[in-house]
């Protein structure tokens, strides 16, 4: 699988050869026409840039957190900077103010069919199989905690996520012939290709270079040819199974079975078929894992907020249950303030999907973005912003979202523009409620079930948290974390 991974994301010395050539070429036509204005109105403040590159070499391994430096020295008041990206435009929005002017006026993107796959009715229609999900998970760390064992919470977390979500989307039989499996390796070879460096996105003109051409379309015709057969095959047994059976509850449905009961409706081709399940994929493994796994990793950092958290699960779960069901959430207001602490120190996606301005908007906070420029909204720099936060910003304190705190009445679905994890506008993330239920039942059962230590001989400020940028930021190194059971819970592994 590394090897797949690695054809598709270097380059060969062909390629680079003709990269050189094409710089070349275009670079005193792109410089001067990159110096003239774009048009008579007032541009964001934006630093000095280099001749083509523009302000490329200024952008480091995690662009959240430069592009963020940047707009703290170079951007205006209101949170707004203009950076040439290769020959790319691209207004960076780092504050509320900007982000609302932005978001808000002039977002005009597209809304999917989430009413009948992502409605608050099918995420609780899922309840049980999500718990069934989490039951699998807590069995494996009971393994690990009978052999004194230190549990890879990353490679756990990502797989629960990944098996969560493909249970979802094609059913109980999700693990036929072992294609969750598939799924995990298709994931992970969609990051390499699109989180990895393409000059076409910074330099658009090199896409008409012959050589490119080419390996950029066998770079992901490949790719695509293998999504293209899975999903073909998930839907066309779907299909089959449909026919011969009686009409489904609820529950039993998943998403592949609603697509198909909506494609005369709306009009789905296959194409568009293999589109919204591919996105369903992607879009819902790596968010809700990244987010487990930083609330642990902030967690067994902070022993107190790691007993403050376990100690109201207990006292809300009736002792007398193996584990935390869904309709036992209600009551746990701390292990809510977690998860909204969490989104806001590590936002899945630190730079929201770029959007692109189709025509000149003259009324940006009192700026003018020419049409052609990227907009870039920085998550991570929001959820940082000392203006909303406070001066401890950067601290963990999920007390500031407890009733009293300072952000109490703050939420994630778009409506404070301080607080956006998952975007906003109607570009706002469809899977909140599936993504969130996910989250806060596995988190609950891991401090119900467990106590948690590090391994022998770290400490706490030994916890790294350096981050990996790509489609999802993660942790750059595993997280390894040792449970104990409870004395209470003892009987249970019987």
């Amino acid at each position: 699988m590394r090897r797949d991974m690695e054809k598709l994301v270097v380059f060969s010395p062909e390629v680079v050869l003709s990269l050189l050539l094409c710089f070349f070429v275009f670079v005193l036509s792109r410089y001067y026409v990159s110096r003239r204005p774009a048009n008579n109105g007032r541009l964001p403040p934006s630093p000095p840039k280099l001749p083509l590159i523009g302000h490329l070499h200024l952008v480091g391994p995690n662009p959240h957190v430069s592009l963020a430096d940047l707009a703290s020295k170079h951007g205006g008041c209101d949170g707004l900077m203009l950076l040439h990206l290769g020959h790319v435009p691209n207004l960076v929005v780092s504050s509320p103010s900007g982000a609302e002017a932005v978001m808000r006026t002039h977002d005009h993107a597209r809304k999917l069919v989430t009413t009948h796959l992502l409605s608050a009715t099918k995420v609780r229609a899922f309840q049980g199989a999500r718990e069934e999900e989490v039951g699998l998970v807590v069995a494996k760390i009971r393994a690990a905690a009978a052999a004194h064992s230190a549990v890879d919470m990353t490679h756990l977390l990502g797989t629960f996520t990944n098996d969560v979500v493909c249970r979802a989307v094609s059913g109980k039989f999700f693990r036929e012939e072992g294609r969750n499996e598939v799924f995990r390796e298709l994931i992970a070879l969609n990051t390499a290709v699109t989180a990895g460096f393409n000059a076409v996105d910074y330099f658009p003109s090199l896409a008409k270079v012959p050589l490119l051409q080419r390996v950029l379309l066998a770079k992901t015709s490949r790719l695509k040819k293998r999504w293209d057969e899975l999903l073909d095959k998930i839907t066309e047994d779907h299909a089959t199974r449909s026919a011969s059976l009686p009409v489904q509850d609820e529950q039993d449905r998943d998403m592949v079975d609603v697509l198909l009961s909506l494609q005369h409706e709306y009009n789905l081709t296959t194409d568009n078929l293999r589109g919204i399940l591919m996105d369903m994929f992607e879009a819902g493994t790596d968010t809700s894992y990244v987010t487990l796994e930083f609330a642990m990793a902030e967690l067994i950092r902070k022993p107190r907020l790691m007993a403050k958290l376990r100690d109201e699960v207990r006292s809300k779960t009736p002792g007398t249950q193996q584990m935390v069901k869904a309709d036992d959430l209600g009551g746990m207001y701390y292990l809510k303030a977690v998860v909204k602490e969490t989104l806001r120190l590590h936002p899945p996606a630190p730079l929201l999907l770029p959007r692109l301005s189709m025509a000149d908007c003259d009324d940006v906070n009192g700026y003018t973005v020419p049409a052609g420029t990227q907009v870039m909204v920085n998550a991570w720099a929001l959820g940082r912003d000392t203006g909303s936060w406070g001066e401890k910003a950067d601290e963990f304190s999920p007390e500031r979202f407890v009733e009293g705190g300072a952000s109490a009445a703050a939420d994630f679905k778009g409506r404070d523009f301080h607080f956006l994890p998952f975007g906003a506008g109607r570009r706002v993330c469809p899977g909140i409620g599936f993504g969130i239920a996910t989250v806060e039942v596995m988190l609950a059962n891991l401090v119900y079930c467990f106590d948690w230590e590090l391994p022998h001989g770290m400490r706490e400020e030994d916890v790294d948290m350096t981050e990996e940028f790509g489609l999802t930021t993660r942790l750059k190194e595993k997280l390894l974390l040792v449970p104990t059971i409870p004395p209470q819970h003892a009987h249970h592994t019987s």
